[in-house]
C-alpha cells in the first residue's frame, strides 16, 4: 500500500513540476567559481556516505545503516528542493543551491544516527520528507539571526555549520527518540568487531580530511585558505586531546569514542571560523577534544538517565556538544546575545518537530520485534555451516 502510494504521489508531483520548469537551469556566475563549488558539492556527498562507514560498526547491524542513510539522504535531498522551487522565485539550480541540497542531506544523515534501528527502513523515507521543511525553517533563522549580527559586528554567524547542521541534527535526533521511547534500546549490546571498527576508523579520517571543503563551500574565495588552516588545525588538536583524554581516564584507546571525538576540532570551529587564528583554532579544538571525549564518558549516560532514551550513536556529544563549545565562543568574540537567540530558536523548532516526526514514526512502524538487527528486513544468502550472524530466537 505504501508502495502504491508512494508511486503515485511522484507521479503526481512529476505532472505539478513539469509545468513549472526554471528557464535558468545551469550553471550561472564565474566558471572558476562554479567550479571549485562543483567539487565541493561531490565532496559533501562523499562525506554523507562516509557517515554510514562510521556508523557500521554494529556487529548484526550493518546493511541497516547503509540503507537508512541512503533513503533519508534521497528524500530529504528531493523534497528539499521541492520546497526551493516553490518559494524561492530565484531558484535555478546553481552550484549553491546544489551545495544547499547537499548539506540539508547530510544534516538528516547525522540526525538519524539518534534512533537508526528503531524503525522501519521504509519509514527513512518519511523522516527525509518530514525534515526537509525542519532544516528549511532553520536555514532560515540563520540567515535572519545572521543578518542582524552582521550588522551589529560585523561577525558572520555560523560560517562553517555549528547550529545549522551540526546542533540541528542533534536536537532533530533527540526530539524523535523521546518520542519513539524504545527502551530496548538499554539493553542492546551492540556488539562490535576488530573488523567492523575498522571501516568505522576509515570513515572518520576521510572525513577528517574532506572537512575543510565542507566548511569553506560557500565562503568566498578569499576566505578559504585561512579557513581550511583553521580547520585542520582544530583538528589536530581535537586529535591529540580527545586520545589523551581517553587513555588517561580508561587506560586504553576506545574506538567507539575516539572515532568520533577526533572530530570535535571541526565541528567546535564551525561558528567562530572566521574570527580566529589556526594557533587558537588548535587550542579551542584541543578543548573541544576534551569536552567531547567527556560527553560520550560522561554526560551521555547523565542524559539517558535523565531522558530515559538513548541517544545510539552518541550524535549530541560531538555534534550538540561541540556546536555549543563554538558558539559559546561567538558569543565572547561578538559579545551579542543574537548569537544565543538563534541556538535557543533553533532548538525550539528541532526538538518539538523531531518529537511530532517521533510520534508518527512510532505509530507508523507497526510490529518490530527486533530492533537493530538486519535479519528483520533483508535477505542473507550465507553458508549454513558458518553463518556470520546467529538466526533471530
Amino acid at each position: 500500500m505504501f508502495a502504491i502510494i508512494f508511486i503515485v504521489g511522484a507521479a503526481f508531483a512529476v505532472m505539478l513540476l513539469s509545468s513549472h520548469v526554471s528557464p535558468a537551469y545551469g550553471l550561472v556566475g564565474d566558471d572558476t567559481v562554479q567550479s571549485s563549488q562543483f567539487g565541493k558539492h561531490l565532496d559533501i556527498w562523499f562525506m554523507t556516505f562516509m557517515i554510514a562507514i562510521l556508523m557500521m560498526f554494529i556487529k548484526k547491524f550493518e546493511w541497516g545503516i547503509a540503507v537508512a542513510v541512503l533513503l533519508s539522504a534521497a528524500a530529504t535531498y528531493v523534497t528539499y528542493f521541492g520546497i526551493l522551487h516553490f518559494l524561492e522565485p530565484e531558484f535555478a539550480w546553481t552550484q549553491v543551491d546544489l551545495i544547499r541540497g547537499a548539506v540539508a542531506s547530510i544534516t538528516v544523515v547525522i540526525a538519524i544516527g539518534c534512533f537508526v534501528g528503531t524503525v522501519k527502513n521504509w519509514q527513512y523515507i518519511l523522516v527525509g520528507v518530514l525534515f526537509a521543511p525542519v532544516y528549511y525553517v532553520v536555514e532560515w533563522l540563520c540567515g535572519y539571526f545572521g543578518d542582524i549580527l552582521f550588522l551589529n559586528t560585523g561577525s558572520v554567524m555560523d560560517p562553517g555549520g555549528a547550529i545549522l547542521v551540526h546542533m540541528c541534527a542533534a536536537y532533530f535526533g533527540l526530539g524523535v527518540i523521546m518520542a519513539i521511547r524504545d527502551k530496548r534500546v538499554f539493553d542492546e549490546p551492540m556488539y562490535s568487531t576488530k573488523h567492523s571498527f575498522t571501516f568505522a576508523w576509515l570513515a572518520s579520517m576521510m572525513l577528517f580530511m574532506l572537512w575543510p571543503s565542507f566548511v569553506t563551500a560557500l565562503l568566498d574565495p578569499a576566505d578559504m585558505a585561512s579557513s581550511v588552516a583553521v580547520c585542520y588545525m582544530a583538528g589536530m588538536g581535537s586529535i591529540l586531546s580527545a586520545y589523551v583524554t581517553g587513555t588517561l581516564i580508561e587506560g586504553k584507546v576506545n574506538p567507539g569514542i575516539y572515532a568520533f571525538a577526533l572530530l570535535a576540532g571541526p565541528v567546535s570551529m564551525s561558528a567562530i571560523m572566521l574570527e580566529i587564528s589556526p594557533f587558537f583554532a588548535f587550542l579551542w579544538g584541543a578543548i573541544g577534544g576534551v569536552i567531547v571525549t567527556l560527553s560520550f564518558l560522561y554526560l551521555q549516560p547523565w542524559l539517558c538517565e535523565k531522558l530515559g532514551v538513548v541517544d545510539i550513536m552518541g550524535v549530541h556529544n560531538l555534534h550538540g556538544v561541540a556546536g555549543w563549545f563554538g558558539v559559546i565562543a561567538l558569543l565572547f568574540i561578538t559579545m551579542d546575545l543574537n548569537v544565543l537567540w538563534y541556538p535557543l530558536a533553533m532548538m525550539a523548532v528541532t526538538i518539538s518537530t523531531g518529537f511530532l516526526v517521533g510520534l508518527v514514526l512510532r505509530y507508523t512502524r507497526g510490529s518490530m520485534e527486533h530492533i537493530m538487527d538486519d535479519r528483520i528486513e533483508f535477505v542473507f544468502n550465507e553458508d549454513p555451516d558458518n553463518p556470520e550472524t546467529p538466526p533471530l530466537i
